[in-house]
């Protein structure tokens, strides 16, 4: 039996996770689960599940666990705070990890997770995005496993070759992202500075969280996803191309030079690449149905509007730069996304803001984690910076 830590319990991809953790009883139990702040269903997946280990980062959040895993006579250790992730993400007894943090938040567990050599599962794209080779060198040097989860990438890595050492690019001539184009894709361009949150939250085929449904509406979602693919394939930004794919149910194509294209097709619901990567390389049930391929009906695909959504261009650009200038554009993001679901930015000047922060911050080598970290946080002081220059001006 694997044990399993889910760093990210209480949102939508570890309510997922622990869903189909729960078909599956007799081949996985719960050791640690992770939250921000939401105490109330952290306590439920507690006294569900029973794990050794809750963290949580609210120190007033944390004593209302406390209390109510008391009254429940559950026996779940509480710890608080980014020591309490690292416990969580390096516990003997946790053979596999989801890395379900949203942001930068997630880091530094996901890389501890990776050093101590357990299987990760990778949904936050951050940790990749930012720290680059070195969480891949983590990755290889402890003997972890990395697995992606995004539904995208784990559609790449389903459709790439075994080779003798694991998944091969060999013979692959270029990959395509499918994005949904978000809830924008058919509005001009003059209506999207008066989106508001709720609007952008409300994604056309996937539930997510806020913060990755507004990346999804601007496409910044798809630019981190490029940059992500580029570093788990090993292939260069150019070989990667993105492709707007409405119905959401093609996650991504790999073309190979003999003419085959390769597609991994499925329902729009997390739990099928998560399913995926609990088991692998078996496959297990998801609680995901198949697909009836007869009333599909007609499939379409376009090129992305890079002009209406100029943040999948600010991510590509960003990828071709390296360095640091990955974990500038995150941060700017995170920064920008969160002031707009504050209503202190409208929606069209996040991708003002995030290019500002970008013209401002130069980019340095990725030497170490200190240069990450710094970077992050130099430009999160930036772009706060640029949201109340931005935030003044009338769309």
């Amino acid at each position: 039996m694997k044990g399993i830590t889910i760093l990210g319990s209480t949102g939508s991809i570890g309510v997922s996770t622990l869903d189909v953790v729960a078909r599956h009883l007799d081949r996985f139990r719960v050791v640690a689960l992770t939250a921000r702040s939401r105490w109330e269903l952290l306590l439920a997946q507690c006294i569900e599940f029973k794990p050794a280990l809750a963290v949580i980062s609210d120190v007033a959040a944390a004593q209302s666990l406390a209390a109510g895993l008391r009254e429940a006579k559950c026996p779940t250790e509480v710890l608080v705070g980014e020591a309490g992730l690292e416990t969580a993400a390096i516990l003997p007894s946790a053979d596999i990890v989801m890395a379900a943090i949203v942001g930068a938040a997630g880091l530094l567990p996901t890389l501890a997770a990776a050093r101590a050599g357990r299987r990760v599962l990778l949904a936050n794209k951050e940790a990749l995005v930012m720290a680059g080779h070195l969480l891949l060198d983590a990755v290889a040097s402890s003997g972890a496993e990395l697995l992606p989860i995004d539904s995208e990438h784990n559609a790449i890595f389903q459709c790439l070759p075994v080779g003798p050492t694991g998944r091969s690019t060999r013979g692959v001539q270029r990959i395509w992202l499918t994005a949904s184009g978000g809830p924008f894709l058919r509005w001009p361009s003059e209506r999207l500075s008066s989106v508001t949150p709720q609007q952008a939250c409300a994604h056309p085929r996937w539930v997510m969280g806020q913060k990755i449904s507004v990346d999804s509406a601007t496409l910044m979602n798809k630019g981190l996803e490029l940059i992500e693919a580029s570093l788990l394939f090993g292939l260069p930004v150019k070989a990667i191309e993105v492709v707007v794919h409405p119905e959401s149910t093609v996650h991504s194509f790999v073309q190979y030079i003999d003419g085959s294209t390769l597609a991994q097709w499925g329902h729009p619901d997390m739990r099928t690449p998560i399913a995926h990567a609990l088991g692998f390389p078996e496959r297990i049930h998801s609680g995901v149905e198949s697909l009836d391929l007869l009333s599909l009906g007609t499939l379409h695909f376009e090129a992305p509007d890079r002009v209406k959504f100029p943040c999948l261009g600010l991510a590509e650009a960003a990828a071709h730069s390296g360095g640091t200038t990955p974990a500038v554009l995150n941060a700017a993001n995170e920064v920008a996304v969160a002031a707009f679901l504050a209503g202190r930015l409208n929606f069209t000047s996040i991708a003002s803001v995030i290019e500002d922060v970008l013209e401002r911050v130069g980019m340095q080598p990725l030497l170490g984690l200190e240069d990450v970290l710094g970077a992050d946080a130099f430009a999160r002081q930036v772009a706060h910076d640029r949201v109340l220059v931005r935030g003044s001006v009338s769309p």
